[in-house]
């Protein structure tokens, strides 16, 4: 049984009447009949344009925005059908890493706190074996002890996103959606976020559905590769094939667009 289970999920946004007068009842199939199944342990890596549906994906298999229609599994049980208890039990095992380090994390609070979040809501954990906790997310990715005082605003994107990456790891998750998470940063330290990533993986064996829309980078950590256009997945298959014999136009045209980078 695969760790998540996607059955014809589908999200449709209204967009409203037209300006000209009376209920135009137009729409937007943002994810539209999508299927998939993600295994323990593997990265499936989820590319496309911007605009495809591949963040709106993620939120709905969280479910963090409700779907239209379809349904999520998450080690067999159906998230769609979920009360808010069973969600809030199920949700330290699923967490999000978020696009934006420079509005995922609330500016108000020192880092000890904004990482301490999950943990608060979560564990009962006193006040010393939480901040203990903290520091050893911090140290696991790459930021010492004194980050633990400091506001936001006091670091770098890429640190911004390490301890983005150190929040989502607070509860011990199984599952990660990584929601274009090195979009926002440069070339050089985009690469040392998805080296930090792999990393984690093999250290605390999580499982990711990594979003991104670039696929050189997507090649390098994902183990399969679903390939989404229109709200809808055109192709998905092991990441060796997809990235040298695609069976889809789209697909060739999203590998002839981006160069290849270096994240080793």
């Amino acid at each position: 049984m695969a760790l998540v289970e996607i059955r014809s999920l589908t999200k449709v946004f209204p967009l409203g009447e037209s300006i000209f007068g009376g209920g135009a009842n137009r729409e937007v199939r943002a994810v539209d009949e999508v299927s998939l199944d993600i295994q323990q342990g593997e990265t499936l890596g989820l590319v496309g344009e911007s605009g495809s549906g591949k963040s709106t994906l993620g939120r709905l298999i969280l479910r963090l925005i409700e779907p239209t229609s379809g349904s999520v599994r998450f080690e067999g049980r159906d998230l769609t059908a979920a009360g808010r208890s069973e969600m809030r039990r199920l949700r330290r095992d699923m967490q999000i890493i978020f696009q934006d380090p420079f509005g995922s994390l609330d500016p108000r609070f020192p880092v000890e706190d904004v990482v301490a979040e999950p943990l608060i809501i979560h564990d009962q954990l006193s006040r010393a074996a939480r901040r203990a906790r903290v520091a050893e997310l911090l140290r696991a990715v790459g930021l010492d002890e004194s980050a633990l005082r400091r506001f936001p605003h006091e670091f770098s994107g890429g640190q911004r996103q390490r301890i983005g990456i150190a929040r989502a790891l607070a509860v011990r998750p199984k599952f990660i959606v990584a929601d274009e998470p090195v979009s926002a940063l440069d070339v050089s330290v985009g690469a040392q976020i998805v080296n930090l990533l792999a990393q984690l993986q093999r250290d605390f064996g999580l499982t990711y559905l990594f979003i991104s829309h670039s696929m050189p980078v997507v090649r390098y950590l994902a183990t399969r590769i679903a390939v989404m256009f229109r709200g809808k997945i055109v192709e998905v298959g092991p990441t060796e094939q997809i990235t040298t014999d695609p069976g889809e136009s789209y697909t060739r045209s999203l590998l002839a667009a981006t160069p290849e980078i270096a994240v080793r």
